[in-house]
């Protein structure tokens, strides 16, 4: 997967992105990350990308044409015509639902905003999506990026080990993951569940998938109202709620 991103701060991308999990990622050829730096792509002599915005208001706004520009010089590489999102306070909210459909995508644009954002029109020009990664403000498009980056990329083949896996983490189906432990067994005064200690695999299972609802349930009980839920699954939320209540 190829992700391809349109930045002022190409530096802080590359410097971010080129170490653990992403960094090996990229090494070997799983992903590759291509930065931008839309201001190469001013027509501006003073190398400026930004304007007052029309009408009045605080801030400066990301001209179009540099922009535009930079988004074609990676249309014109690829040969087609790319996704593309512009990271957003504005958007639809990112998720783990998100991050499985993007991540099908042979090459995807992030465009990073700054200043006060980007002038419409050019938007409307490369059909950019809105997403956003939570309701709070950024100076940059950049975090935003990398998060997505990061997260879409652990679901492309070949990026996690055989020892690393993404189906059993949080938000998968929609719950958030079960407790973990590691060596020693005590530490602090605090054991390890002797559950875990049992090598009875089915009741392991069993007992990671009731940590999950009730953690879910504890900590996002909104997300277990679009969790797919057995009739099991169901009868114990219900005992953990009536637990809580009493």
């Amino acid at each position: 997967m190829n992700f391809h991103i349109l930045t002022l701060f190409p530096e802080m991308i590359t410097d971010t992105l080129s170490a653990s999990i992403i960094g090996r990622a990229s090494q070997n050829n799983s992903i590759s990350i291509d930065t931008v730096n839309i201001r190469d792509y001013t027509n501006d002599k003073h190398g400026s990308v930004d304007d007052y915005p029309y009408g009045g208001g605080a801030g400066m706004l990301m001209q179009a044409q540099p922009i535009y520009d930079a988004y074609k010089s990676i249309e014109e590489k690829i040969g087609h015509k790319p996704r593309t999102v512009y990271l957003s306070p504005q958007g639809k909210t990112f998720n783990q639902k998100i991050a499985h459909e993007l991540s099908i995508e042979d090459d995807l644009v992030l465009l990073c905003g700054h200043y006060e954002g980007v002038d419409e029109r050019v938007l409307d020009k490369i059909d950019a999506e809105l997403i956003s990664i939570g309701d709070y403000v950024l100076t940059g498009g950049e975090l935003a990026a990398m998060v997505i980056v990061d997260s879409v990329s652990r679901l492309v083949p070949g990026v996690l080990h055989n020892d690393e896996s993404s189906e059993d983490e949080s938000f998968e189906n929609s719950l958030l993951e079960y407790p973990q432990y590691s060596r020693p067994y005590e530490w602090d005064g605090m054991k390890v569940p002797d559950i875990l200690l049992s090598g009875d695999h089915k009741k392991v299972d069993e007992w990671r998938h009731e940590k999950s609802l009730e953690r879910t349930l504890e900590n996002r009980p909104d997300l277990l109202e679009r969790a797919e839920l057995s009739k099991k699954d169901i009868e114990f939320i219900d005992s953990i709620r009536y637990k809580y209540d009493s």
